[in-house]
């Protein structure tokens, strides 16, 4: 009760004209958490003065992000943390209100499918080719070039609802739909690409080796599904002027995959007006360091 009186006394005080008053009342509803942001939500309904409805709005964000930033924490230290839910929160910074469970049950349906395809007889391509047939012919999911003016395509709900995602969305939908139907297939450490290597079936799951390189049988472009050869990398390192390293050709952790795609999709709020969004997912990528 005494919570619910001070709440309100501060809701009436959030259109105080001094900063220094206003950052103390956001401060102290800040303490309150997530739970008061229907309140809020009804206070910006009911308010017309411009300034005041920015201050409610930035208000409701920075408790959703205190949110998010504890749930990337616990997804971090949980025994192991998943690719797709991981992917799942990054979708809910730019979409708070995204129908999670609806995700969950597009993936779930797609894994199914591709499942139904499978048999312990298939060849590592041979698996490669059903994912790419029922990704990309099937549901017709569309590989975009990466536009940082366009941040939706960046997350997971591009490809699952709308078939249309760029080699982020794309490559962890489809590193995620590996790990799911137990295939020999990872997401690698290739400077500025998304890229899935698929492994020989004697590579022992969860092992380190030295030169990882000498397992791989094949690769695969995210975006599209297509394979390529060794061949075709070593090619894409001489035109980039990269010196071939072992680091490359080593599995990616799903936290780093996490925070590899965090700073890209910061990338997309360069503009002065949106610089808070870009700090604010720099931050939550730096929560994931080793």
């Amino acid at each position: 009760m005494e919570n619910e009186k001070e709440i309100k006394a501060l809701f009436k005080l959030i259109d105080d004209p001094d900063e220094e008053v206003y950052n103390t009342i956001s401060s102290r509803l800040l303490n309150y958490g997530s739970p008061i942001i229907p309140d809020l939500e009804n206070l910006w309904e009911n308010t017309l003065e411009e300034t005041t409805l920015e201050r409610i709005e930035l208000m409701i964000y920075k408790l959703r992000i205190q949110d998010l930033r504890e749930s990337i924490i616990n997804w971090k230290n949980s025994e192991d943390p998943s690719l797709f839910e991981g992917a799942l929160l990054i979708a809910q910074f730019q979409h708070p209100e995204i129908a999670i469970d609806n995700l969950r049950h597009q993936m779930e349906k797609i894994r199914r499918n591709i499942w139904l395809e499978l048999n312990n007889y298939l060849t590592p391509l041979e698996q490669a080719n059903v994912l790419r047939n029922i990704l990309f012919n099937y549901y017709q999911i569309k590989g975009s070039e990466v536009n940082y003016e366009k941040p939706d395509e960046f997350l997971i709900s591009a490809p699952l609802l709308y078939k249309k995602g760029n080699a982020f969305s794309n490559t962890i939908l489809y590193a995620e739909l590996c790990h799911q139907l137990e295939i020999q297939a990872a997401y690698i450490n290739i400077p500025k690409q998304c890229i899935i290597a698929f492994y020989a079936p004697n590579l022992e799951a969860h092992e380190t080796h030295q030169n990882e390189q000498e397992y791989i049988q094949f690769y695969v472009e995210g975006t599209t599904g297509h394979p390529f050869s060794q061949k075709d990398l070593d090619q894409y390192f001489t035109r980039s002027n990269i010196e071939p390293k072992n680091i490359y050709y080593k599995q990616l952790s799903n936290v780093r995959i996490l925070k590899k795609h965090l700073m890209e999709l910061a990338k997309c709020f360069n503009s002065p007006i949106l610089q808070y969004k870009q700090k604010d997912l720099i931050a939550l990528a730096n929560l994931l360091e080793a």
